[in-house]
């Protein structure tokens, strides 16, 4: 357990209700529905100090501190938040949510459908990047929430992070993309899709509606992962962490495990079977590739963010091929573009697109001093 001084501690998830429908891009709405969120440092009387952090497609709520009960289970930016991290929750209140569609309390498809009474499953709505912002927009009402001034996330949090600055531009005064992208590749959606097709085609998934046979398609979301992995990791990482070191002495000429890498992936697609929902992250990652604001203005990313009135701060990491530093440039270069402000940094790392998640100094030492100059 962490218990030094520069942990929030012990923190407990909040729920927030919302009865007003919301209609969603797709054009289905969604009756009602809750969100699960945490909140770490106070709300100064001015209510201008708020920062909201943006999940990535495995996150969640829980940022950072521990749940009562289970001090191992640390919160998955807690590195960077709390009394004197770069994310100073002495000078911030920081609210982390758990998306719609999420697995982790939010509505999503684990949650009872009113229709029915029965789990949504593969009958909840396909939500978008433009969805979770209007939802967190709503939970920004509800705690009094006018304007934050940050909105910050890594990865498909960054991309949140943009649309924020997008569709509310008076109510987020800095926005922190951190390695992120306007749109994904060809390439990633791609990736996407393989991991899509392991989870719908295993013959434990039944149309999305596993729930009710009591099964979890954990094949498929185990393979699923385990390409994930491979992506998020750089080659040069992968050499350093595991190379072509074998499990035992000599070669089994089999299809078991042989190398450490092939135990490495297994273990972490077991693993992330084990608690995260395959419908979520079919639902995540369509929400990854529908994912681009320049798609109506003729793809010209710079007209699309015209609307933005923020000042951003764009972050690449030198490895990360997922997500790779010439897509932050085109961030950055739409940005100039327009006249707005904006802080880049490409940070060399060997972790790859997981960088963002790492204590990286030159990286922490960036947010740190970005964040001691935004003004509350």
């Amino acid at each position: 357990m962490d218990t030094s001084t520069n942990s929030v501690g012990e923190v407990a998830p909040q729920r927030a209700r919302f009865d007003a429908p919301l209609t969603l891009s797709g054009g289905a709405a969604l009756p009602a529905f809750e969100l699960v969120y945490e909140t770490y440092g106070e709300l100064n009387a001015a209510r201008s100090n708020a920062v909201l952090v943006c999940h990535a497609l495995s996150g969640n709520h829980h940022v950072a501190g521990w749940h009562a009960g289970n001090p191992k289970n640390l919160g998955w930016w807690d590195n960077l938040i709390g009394p004197g991290k770069p994310l100073d929750t002495r000078k911030f209140f920081v609210v982390g949510v758990n998306n719609l569609g999420g697995c982790f309390g939010s509505t999503g498809p684990m949650s009872p459908n009113p229709a029915s009474g029965r789990p949504w499953g593969a009958d909840f709505p396909v939500v978008t990047v433009e969805d979770w912002v209007a939802a967190q927009a709503r939970l920004a009402d509800r705690l009094g929430i006018e304007a934050w001034a940050a909105v910050i996330g890594g990865s498909l949090g960054g991309m949140q992070a943009m649309q924020w600055a997008l569709e509310y531009p008076e109510r987020i005064r800095h926005a922190l993309a951190i390695a992120s992208a306007p749109k994904l590749t060809a390439q990633n959606i791609a990736f996407n899709e393989v991991a899509r097709q392991a989870i719908l085609t295993d013959p434990d998934f039944h149309g999305g509606h596993y729930y009710e046979h009591g099964v979890v398609p954990a094949r498929g979301l185990r393979l699923a992962r385990m390409l994930g992995h491979i992506t998020y990791l750089s080659d040069d990482q992968m050499a350093e962490k595991f190379g072509r070191r074998l499990r035992q002495a000599d070669l089994r000429y089999s299809y078991d495990v042989d190398f450490e890498i092939e135990s490495y992936l297994r273990y972490q697609g077991d693993k992330f079977a084990g608690f995260f929902d395959a419908n979520t992250y079919l639902i995540t990652t369509k929400a990854l590739d529908y994912f681009d604001p320049a798609r109506d203005y003729g793809g010209r990313l710079a007209a699309a963010l015209a609307r933005a009135k923020a000042k951003f701060l764009v972050v690449s990491f030198s490895t990360d091929w997922r997500f790779a530093p010439e897509r932050s440039r085109e961030i950055v270069y739409g940005l100039v573009h327009n006249g707005l402000d904006v802080s880049y940094a490409e940070v060399e790392s060997m972790a790859g697109h997981d960088s963002f998640l790492l204590d990286d100094p030159h990286y922490h030492a960036v947010l740190r001093a970005y964040f001691e100059g935004i003004n509350t």
